[in-house]
């Protein structure tokens, strides 16, 4: 089933994200973020997409290990970031999640240097800008936590529509984003991060379907302890569902499957 899925607690006690931690080299714990990364690969690996010959494509990808974790399973992978002046004015450069090159891409080790410098290649792109030399080259395309930070609404939407022209027919893409848990109708809507909303998300379902593509909807958030609990600065662990601003928000995921 190709699904869009909320972040929630009960995906912490399945196998499936249990498995993934282990390819990834990371202890599990209640984090929305690695839950994310889990998800991606999971979906990836389901739907066949991660074996020798593939090509992906990541966008935003900072630091984050599945470039490496792709690689070491024989995929081709360019992998994607902002220019370093303009994740400076951001403020990534600061944080220590902004990529400037390579070599941030393989900081665990998940695949042998040699083979990472032969299946990896890294790029400068725009989210809201994508270039034409990479339309129609790519068996998967991903991003974790990214077009929320396009700067607007909008402009995160129309991302999402943008990135499909770089898969080929029956490619697929996995992107988490943010997601309001408070509200259908305020949110923050424009910044360095939105809060997409449910009436947002359908608005993509319904716009992608319209499109021939194929997605199908999960919005069920879960309701045990941890997924009531809400971390605020100092985050700590469990990290399922924070505040920002005056709003709860977790994150979600979208698979899709490109029209053949």
């Amino acid at each position: 089933m190709l699904i869009s899925q909320v972040c929630k607690q009960q995906d912490f006690e399945s196998v499936w994200l249990q498995e993934a931690c282990l390819a990834l080299k990371e202890p599990l714990q209640y984090h929305r973020k690695l839950w994310e990364y889990c998800y991606i690969y999971q979906g990836l690996l389901e739907r066949g997409m991660l074996g020798p010959g593939r090509r992906g494509l990541g966008f935003g990808v900072g630091k984050e290990p599945l470039a490496s974790l792709f690689a070491s399973r024989g995929c081709y992978i360019t992998a994607t970031d902002l220019d370093a002046p303009s994740a400076s004015v951001q403020g990534w450069a600061q944080s220590n999640m902004h990529a400037v090159g390579i070599q941030d891409l393989n900081e665990r080790g998940l695949c042998d240097p040699e083979l990472f410098r032969q299946r990896v290649t890294f790029e400068v792109v725009n989210m809201n800008a994508i270039p034409p030399h990479l339309f129609n080259q790519f068996d998967f395309t991903w991003s974790s936590c990214s077009f929320e930070h396009c700067g607007s609404i909008a402009l995160g939407k129309q991302f999402i529509l943008n990135q499909m022209n770089c898969l080929k027919p029956g490619g697929v893409a996995i992107h988490t984003t943010e997601f309001n848990l408070s509200s259908n109708d305020q949110t923050l809507e424009e910044g360095p991060t939105v809060l997409f909303r449910l009436k947002d998300i359908e608005w993509m379902v319904h716009t992608l379907r319209a499109q021939g593509h194929s997605i199908e909807v999960d919005y069920s958030v879960g309701t045990g302890p941890i997924d009531r609990h809400i971390d605020v600065p100092p985050h700590s662990n469990p990290h399922l569902r924070l505040l920002l601003a005056q709003y709860v928000t977790t994150s979600i995921g979208l698979i899709i499957e490109k029209a053949k």
